[in-house]
């Protein structure tokens, strides 16, 4: 079976799991999100019975598959059926609960499964998978257990499955329910099926705890939740880190080499990602984030701050292609690691800055921003205006050309308007005045230099004559105001320039891989937001209703889509996609009070 992403995605914030359809882990990484891959079928070409790194529960003479996830969770629920009626179902999850005060998020993955009709026939293939050097891991078991050790990593399977079964999976009837708890090398404190019944209750528990404390919006109620899960599931708890996606190396577009990992904390989304959960009322991701971006931040020499981070605030990123996996559908490179962590990103700094802002302004926090704090992102706003007209790579990553890119400059500018305004919040009034005093200077310096009189729109560089994507936010960030006709200029030349049938791509010009041939998909949701912004109210909604459709069966969205195919491509599931679905949702729905 080909891979594709019609994946649901499981995890608790310490790592997670994507499942293919069949319920079969296709891609696992332990101990945590930038580890190497235990389970990595998904960037395999075909699985044959001599391939490792697989986790699968088949059913022999499988006919059909159901699946969804138990409503307002991260709990995944599988039903396979057989050609002669015999069925079973699968629930998988990895535990996550308050225990002892804490939340309880061990890196364990659980599976309950069940017969549900007939005589089922099922056999277990569980091969952890050691991908840099190809060896298998060492194996030895007891009455009710499977150790599998590996260089950096013991696993232990506890079940009442049978082991031998197990081992040298072989089928079996499958008369009652079994549970497989997959995790450290540790012995559960109860009887398995005991331990598994109770994680699955608390982790049903938790997950139906944190959405009702969420503030969604009327409409799209159910497509709003699930992106707000998944959001959720994308933060590495134990430092606030924000990763990018799962995945590394899913195409941007079939066999086009742009093969990333995003297995990091990118500045930039994760900014984003903040700003989503907020406006939906959850705020202790932005409380971990921001302490990890003053980590961050606190370790440079100079204070510079690269716009990627390892999830545990590691500074070097040193990308490799890994040779052992063929890649997804056969389509090299794998890598592992990313480059970019040597770009000079200059939007780094407004990022940094957003994402920290609200922290002074919510007064439902316990701890809220001080002059400590403001003293310390003063520094970055000083770089900020020391780099706002300022060649970088750009938002869009360009690895061979620097320029001065728009967006980066406005997002300098940015750092320090906020920066004024968070000095006024505190009472600091000379530090108010220097700070917008330097934004009012820059703000005049960018509009003259991005904007273009022949074009009569700003443009994707200073003095340059293209377009990116990014330009739609410049009402978001309050650069100007949706009512400017400049704004609703630069927007007329995006829809000519970018629009394509549908979508809209992040740029069209040539990069050092051809021209794109994908549309990115948190671009479109902005464009939705702008025509909402500009009064377009039907145009709006009718493309946002076309972007909802492209979602995979479980409501999740990758970074890019195929314009005339629809179907999904690039890392997965993109936190950027999910958290333009959350704003343009929020933007567009009717209020609680007109729905009534």
């Amino acid at each position: 079976m080909s891979p594709d992403l019609e994946l649901a995605l499981v995890g608790n914030c310490t790592f997670s799991a994507l499942i293919d359809s069949r319920a079969n882990v296709a891609w696992c990484c332990l101990p945590r999100f930038d580890s190497g891959p235990v389970f990595h079928s998904l960037l395999a070409k075909q699985i044959d019975d001599h391939d490792d790194g697989i986790y699968e529960l088949e059913l022999l003479d499988f006919e059909r598959a159901e699946q969804d996830y138990l409503k307002n969770t991260a709990v995944l629920r599988t039903r396979l059926s057989d050609t002669r009626g015999a069925a079973i179902e699968i629930i998988d999850f990895a535990p996550r609960f308050k225990q002892f005060e804490r939340i309880f998020r061990p890196t364990t993955l659980v599976r309950l499964v069940r017969p549900l009709a007939g005589s089922p026939r099922v056999r277990i293939k569980l091969r952890p998978a050691i991908v840099d050097d190809g060896a298998r891991p060492a194996i030895t078991h007891g009455s009710n257990h499977v150790r599998y050790m590996m260089p950096e990593l013991t696993l232990r399977l506890t079940t009442d499955a049978s082991i031998t079964a197990v081992l040298e999976e072989t089928p079996f009837v499958l008369e009652h329910p079994l549970t497989l708890i997959l995790g450290p090398d540790e012995t559960l404190q109860s009887s398995v099926t005991e331990t598994g019944r109770r994680f699955f209750e608390q982790t049903v528990d938790y997950w139906n705890g944190w959405v009702r404390s969420l503030a969604i919006p009327f409409e799209w109620q159910v497509a709003v939740i699930r992106a707000a899960i998944t959001l959720k599931l994308n933060t590495f708890e134990d430092t606030g880190a924000i990763v990018a996606a799962m995945t590394t190396s899913i195409p941007e577009a079939a066999d086009s080499g742009r093969n990333w990992d995003y297995r990091y904390c990118w500045l930039r989304d994760a900014q984003f990602v903040v700003g989503a959960l907020n406006r939906l009322g959850t705020t202790p991701t932005m409380e971990r984030y921001l302490a990890f971006i003053v980590n961050v931040a606190a370790s440079t020499v100079d204070g510079r701050l690269q716009p990627v981070y390892g999830i545990n605030g590691r500074a070097r990123l040193e990308e490799k292609v890994v040779e052992a996996l063929p890649g997804y559908r056969g389509m090299k490179p794998v890598r592992f690691g990313n480059q970019a962590y040597q770009q000079v990103q200059n939007d780094v700094y407004g990022a940094a800055v957003l994402a920290a802002t609200h922290i002074f302004f919510d007064e439902r926090l316990e701890s809220p921003g001080d002059e400590a704090l403001f003293l310390r992102l003063e520094h970055l706003g000083q770089l900020a205006f020391r780099v706002f007209d300022q060649p970088d790579a750009g938002p869009w990553e360009l690895r061979s050309s620097n320029r001065v890119h728009t967006y980066s400059a406005v997002m300098c500018w940015a750092a320090c308007d906020r920066l004024g305004k968070i000095a006024r919040r505190l009472g600091l009034t000379e530090r108010a005045i220097h700070w917008s005093r330097l934004a009012r200077n820059m703000h005049v310096t960018i509009s003259e230099r991005a904007w273009n009189e022949k074009l009569a729109s700003f443009t994707a560089t200073f003095g340059g004559e293209d377009f990116d994507a990014t330009l739609l936010l410049l009402p978001e960030l309050g650069f100007v105001v949706a009512s400017d006709p400049r704004f609703a200029a630069t927007v007329a030349a995006i829809e000519k320039h970018l629009l394509k049938g549908d979508f809209l791509f992040r740029y069209v010009t040539p990069d050092d891989f051809g021209s794109p041939e994908t549309a990115f998909i948190i671009c479109s949701f902005w464009y939705v937001d702008a025509l909402h912004a500009l009064g377009r109210e039907d145009e709006a909604r009718s493309l946002f209703e076309r972007l909802l459709a492209c979602r995979n069966r479980h409501g999740l969205l990758s970074e890019d889509l195929d314009p005339s195919t629809g179907e999904l491509w690039g890392n997965f599931p993109q936190t950027y996609s999910m958290v333009g679905l959350i704003n343009s949702a929020r933007k567009l729905s009717k209020s609680w009070e007109q729905a009534f």
